[in-house]
């Protein structure tokens, strides 16, 4: 039985004049990794004006891409034995204080050692079917170096709950943070519009048009001079939200390399943020919950030597 492939056609303007192939169709098709774009050429599923060409084909106006998209081959999620910090649980929520370096669900190139795959062993695959297989419980989630509180649900009902309560912006998520230089005001509230970096699709930007709202409220919580310990309060929870507001007042996280500048006096790995708290209405009792993630260890020897 033959493939049944997706065929895309992309005609090239002057905007893309000059332009690498496998950077020009990264910003047409968001969704598709620049190394699997890569992949594709290599694999001549993509033509140029009816020939095959390399990644690094300069394009010319009027080109005339073929992009040919094999069917997408979901990998079996496997449920593994990873130690869990649980904060909270019960038959409907779970609340895992994530570590560094963990991902919280399967993706191209992390379909193991994730959130999902400990999840799906400690809960016996009892988790919300919403968000599909490979994001099985999981209503939102943190960076993979970020550290701290991460909520998932048991059921569908949990999910749905939860959903409109982060929709609503009604949920309680704090977090701590070293960031560098110091704060002028003791705190402080952020609101811009976030979107896609204009010139860096991976990224994230304050923009003046096309992105949605965001809203940072912040405080500090000790003062090092060159560093500043802060505790960070979403109103909304725009992707890389904390880390694109702290930078763009010109107070990026310690330790990040996107955003910042890389660390090289810590040897730190990634930013230095940790969802403190995460406070919900519980999806049947109507309780309210709030859960405590300790400080990692990493993060609180910074504080003892900065």
């Amino acid at each position: 039985m033959s493939e049944e492939l997706q065929e895309f056609i992309f005609i090239i303007t002057e905007e893309g004049e000059g332009e690498r192939i496998d950077k020009y169709l990264n910003l047409l098709m968001e969704s598709l990794s620049r190394s699997y774009l890569q992949k594709l050429l290599t694999e001549q599923r993509v033509t140029v004006n009816g020939k095959q060409v390399k990644a690094n084909y300069r394009l010319k106006t009027e080109d005339k891409i073929i992009l040919q998209l094999p069917p997408a081959v979901t990998p079996d999620i496997e449920p593994e034995a990873i130690p869990l910090s649980i904060l909270y649980e019960d038959d409907d929520v779970i609340v895992i204080n994530k570590p560094k370096g963990m991902v919280v669900h399967p993706a191209a190139g992390h379909y193991s050692g994730t959130l999902v795959n400990a999840l799906l062993y400690h809960c016996a695959g009892n988790l919300s079917g919403i968000n599909g297989i490979l994001r099985p419980g999981i209503v939102h989630r943190i960076d993979k170096d970020t550290t701290g509180s991460v909520i998932a649900c048991k059921n569908d009902f949990a999910h749905a709950s939860i959903a409109a309560q982060l929709k609503e912006h009604t949920i309680v998520r704090k977090y701590h943070a070293i960031v560098c230089g110091n704060l002028k005001e003791d705190q402080g509230t952020i609101r811009t519009l976030i979107g896609r970096h204009p010139n860096d699709r991976k990224k994230m930007a304050v923009v003046s048009t096309g992105g949605k709202e965001a809203v940072t409220h912040y405080r500090v919580i000790e003062r090092f001079g060159k560093y500043t310990y802060v505790e960070c309060q979403l109103e909304t929870g725009r992707t890389h939200q904390i880390r694109v507001h702290m930078s763009h007042l010109g107070y990026p996280l310690l330790g990040d390399e996107v955003y910042g500048r890389r660390d090289v006096v810590h040897h730190l790995q990634g930013q230095t943020l940790h969802a403190k708290i995460l406070g919900f209405k519980h999806p049947v009792t109507g309780e309210y919950i709030e859960t405590d993630a300790p400080l990692p260890e990493y993060f609180k020897k910074l504080v003892n030597i900065i």
